[in-house]
């Protein structure tokens, strides 16, 4: 008989501390990994909280010289990128730390990928393109949504093309993770519940993926869990420590889950809206979730009726259909709970842009080739995602 060989990876940081007090660790995480003089990357919001100089302070009493790059932004850009690895090289840096949420970290491992790649950002666009190993590299969580602090993607936005370039590389893995809900305190609601419900599509997507495995589904299964406990009393009281460091183990855990099992079609369409419009990530997510995975659910039943009692639904003596329909109800009632915007249109208005209808064939064009779509649990053609789009606004 013949057997169908398949080799399912699992990437993870080799080190990941999590728990309050975590951060002091940097200093002696970034040495044992070989780096003296970090360049540390970050944002202007980050700085003005104080936070860049609480971390460059831990490494002066290490005797350690840090280089800051705070011109993050967000939905960082190639040009964003290349900025970045001006000033590594310029100072002579040798080794990275990243401080922030999803931005930071993947403005971070694009400098890093050039830095030792050679080349432009661009140059690494989809799946394993590096060919040389990132500088040591320490990755600092302050929000508990991306996971990006402990995974092989690296999402860049191409000014150009005004399209988010989808990097997929094993190499672009931190050495190390730190999760300190101690630095999570100060993040606001609104912030708490973008990230929040980032985690979740991390979760449902991982959880319905073409190339889910029982290590990933156990990783999911528990983050979706974890998010519905602590989630709400995370965005009503951000000093709830309790909560904060449970959202710092779920979106982990999501982490783990998407990391190895990928994504799928609320990624590949939410990257579209934020390299036409510059939406924030969290929040397109958040609100195409429930579309998306009323289109897949046909193709995962019984995923979705075990995501309902993850929830915390009551399912007894509902069919597989009725029990699956009750996670998406779930996830539309946490998001109106935490404050997510009922639709791209009223997104758009919340950040002064004009999300348009006109928009959307193109947007779909992207969509249809964004890496993240290829594991999506049911094959969506062009009308499929436009009528999704549509519903959405």
């Amino acid at each position: 008989m013949a057997v169908r060989e398949q080799v399912n990876g699992f990437f993870i940081p080799s080190v990941t501390l999590i728990g309050i007090g975590a951060h002091k660790e940097i200093p002696a995480k970034i040495q044992a990994l070989g780096g003296s003089k970090p360049l540390l990357v970050t944002d202007k919001g980050i700085t003005g909280i104080g936070m860049t100089d609480q971390i460059v302070k831990l490494l002066k009493d290490a005797k350690m010289d840090c280089v800051v790059y705070d011109e993050t932004i967000p939905n960082p850009t190639d040009a964003n990128v290349h900025a970045g690895v001006d000033v590594y090289q310029k100072n002579k840096c040798d080794s990275l730390i990243t401080l922030g949420g999803g931005s930071s970290h993947d403005c971070g491992k694009g400098i890093g990928l050039v830095i030792a790649n050679g080349g432009k950002i661009h140059d690494f666009e989809g799946v394993d393109k590096s060919t040389k190993p990132m500088p040591p590299y320490v990755a600092v969580n302050t929000t508990a949504g991306t996971a990006s602090e402990m995974t092989r993607f690296c999402i860049i936005t191409d000014l150009s093309r005004k399209v988010k370039m989808a990097i997929v590389d094993w190499r672009v893995t931190p050495g190390v993770a730190v999760d300190d809900p101690l630095l999570m305190m100060g993040m606001p609601p609104a912030l708490t519940a973008a990230t929040g419900m980032d985690a979740l599509t991390h979760a449902v997507e991982a959880y319905v993926s073409t190339i889910a495995t029982p290590m990933t589904d156990a990783c999911a299964e528990k983050a979706i869990e974890l998010i519905f406990k602590y989630l709400r009393p995370a965005v009503a009281n951000g000093q709830d420590i309790d909560a904060r460091e449970g959202m710092c183990y779920a979106q982990y855990l999501a982490g783990m889950a998407f990391n190895n099992a990928s994504l799928g079609h609320v990624h590949a369409m939410a990257h579209q809206l934020g390299g036409f419009y510059d939406l924030p990530h969290g929040e397109c997510n958040a609100i195409l979730l429930p579309h998306v995975e009323k289109f897949n659910l046909i193709a995962k039943v019984e995923r979705f009726a075990k995501m309902a009692q993850l929830m915390g639904e009551n399912i007894d003596g509902l069919s597989p259909r009725a029990a699956a329909e009750k996670a998406l109800d779930a996830i539309k009632q946490l998001s109106a709970d935490v404050g997510i915007p009922s639709g791209l249109v009223e997104l758009g208005k919340r950040y002064g842009k004009d999300v348009k209808k006109e928009d959307i064939a193109t947007m779909t064009g992207n969509a249809q080739k964004d890496a993240c779509g290829f594991t999506n649990p049911r094959c969506p053609k062009d009308a499929d995602v436009q009528a999704i789009y549509e519903a959405a606004l």
